[in-house]
């Protein structure tokens, strides 16, 4: 069996909403009650209908306006803004439910440790112990203006400080120990002070007292979650996470990037098996393979028009950081005479979409090439499902991140189709058997 995961990417933002802007026709009234709860309850009991492990909360907290200098695109065409805070949605999604975890994104320069572990620990006893933490460093410098920087740190430096964060926010989320927590009536005392102590943390970007001061919630530190091909990326991933999020195109590259994490994990003397990499997907779902098919071309035929062309370039421009304007490059560029390296953003995304491509032009790039790919994975829910199978059996485990537009629609055809369909062939669970996240990552 494998594990699913939903990657809600357009976070607590703006969803598919026009049906003049490549989103299809099932966008409903996403474009007037995406701040309403609805859609996310929806979601969440859908896809725990469906056996999810998880719904994993993108977040962002800019207005992207890196692309041609200016927001226009943005918000224009309701890309990556407006977006509100995620960790409200936590405790909303889960009363609806009983089982499935919620994984919202938290920023290492936007929380500080102390209010991430506080914050996190309260979503542990709010959610019954279905809350997870997504650490991100954030990608570019108006993150970072927004919060007080003059401009983003470092790609390798910035999971340095991540690095940090966590082993603070771990400390405070263990600050009580096993046994402070005593509750009695009777004798009128509620907790043992020698079992809750300071934990006196000073680093290099970071320092905190501690204790936290409530104390530790079901899964005591919930699992941590982390989407990283770097080296620094690998590494603190290595070291931490519970679960991982990574792209790649093929069931080769699933097993090599499978086997090389296992190995950096087992170095830090944790089980490899207690971590579930998840391997993000778009599928496309149709009654039949030919519709299906025919979805595909559909889209391969917009991202090469001009507003699909506008978005890559835009999506491009964001990636790198901001540092680099693809709208400001003569689309006829070759690829080898623009300079990559300036970019600070998702280093291992640009080099992903650009390698191999150096004699092309940036106008053929951009309208073939795309962050994150499909693996195959399109047809009817039985023709995906056999796809999902033997790619698993290449990879060697343990599962797949669902990156689908947010429409109800989409839900239905996971839930009440693919879902099905796996579960015909064994592939995915038939009923959770744990009662926290932690539980369920590691029910297989």
């Amino acid at each position: 069996m494998f594990h699913l995961a939903w990657f809600l990417g357009d976070g607590y933002g703006i969803h598919p909403w026009s049906t003049t802007n490549g989103d299809g026709p099932w966008v409903g009234s996403n474009a007037f009650d995406w701040t309403d709860p609805d859609i996310y309850i929806d979601m969440a009991t859908s896809l725990e209908r469906a056996g999810f492990d998880y719904i994993l909360i993108e977040d962002t907290a800019m207005v992207e306006d890196s692309y041609n200098g200016s927001a226009d695109t943005s918000l224009r065409r309701g890309f990556m803004a407006p977006k509100s805070d995620p960790m409200p949605l936590v405790p909303i999604m889960t009363q609806a439910t009983k089982h499935i975890g919620v994984i919202p994104t938290v920023s290492t320069i936007q929380y500080p440790p102390y209010l991430a572990a506080r914050l996190y620990t309260t979503l542990d006893h709010l959610t019954g112990g279905r809350v997870g933490m997504n650490v991100v460093t954030s990608v570019t410098d108006r993150v970072a203006q927004n919060y007080g920087y003059d401009k983003h740190l470092d790609h390798d430096e910035r999971y340095a400080m991540a690095m940090e964060w966590t082993d603070v926010v771990l400390q405070l989320q263990d600050s009580w120990k096993d046994g402070a927590v005593i509750a009695d009536p009777e004798s009128g005392v509620y907790a043992d002070h020698t079992k809750v102590q300071p934990i006196d943390f000073e680093g290099k970007y970071f320092k905190s007292r501690g204790p936290l001061n409530t104390i530790p919630g079901p899964q005591r530190q919930p699992p941590i979650c982390s989407a990283g091909s770097s080296e620094p990326g690998r590494d603190l991933a290595a070291r931490y996470d519970d679960t991982m999020i990574s792209m790649v195109r093929t069931g080769a590259e699933g097993r090599a990037y499978r086997d090389d994490m296992r190995a950096r994990v087992a170095a830090y003397g944790r089980n490899p098996d207690d971590v579930k990499f998840m391997f993000l997907a778009t599928p496309t779902i149709a009654a039949t393979d030919d519709e299906a098919w025919a979805m595909v071309e559909a889209a391969r035929a917009y991202r090469a028009s001009d507003k699909g062309i506008e978005y890559n370039l835009w999506n491009m421009s964001y990636t790198s950081g901001g540092r680099i304007d693809f709208g400001g490059i003569d689309p006829d560029t070759l690829i080898r005479d623009i300079d990559l390296t300036k970019q600070n953003g998702e280093n291992t995304s640009i080099k992903n979409l650009f390698e191999g491509h150096e004699d092309k032009t940036l106008r053929e790039v951009v309208a073939t090439s795309h962050q994150v790919s499909d693996m195959g994975l399109w047809g009817s829910p039985d023709t995906v499902a056999g796809k999902m199978e033997d790619l698993m059996a290449e990879i060697g485990g343990d599962g797949f991140l669902i990156y689908m537009p947010t429409t109800r629609m989409n839900f239905a055809l996971v839930a009440d189709g693919l879902a099905p369909a796996l579960r015909r062939r064994g592939l995915i669970r038939e009923e959770y058997t744990g009662g926290t996240l932690r539980d369920n990552l590691r029910a297989f």
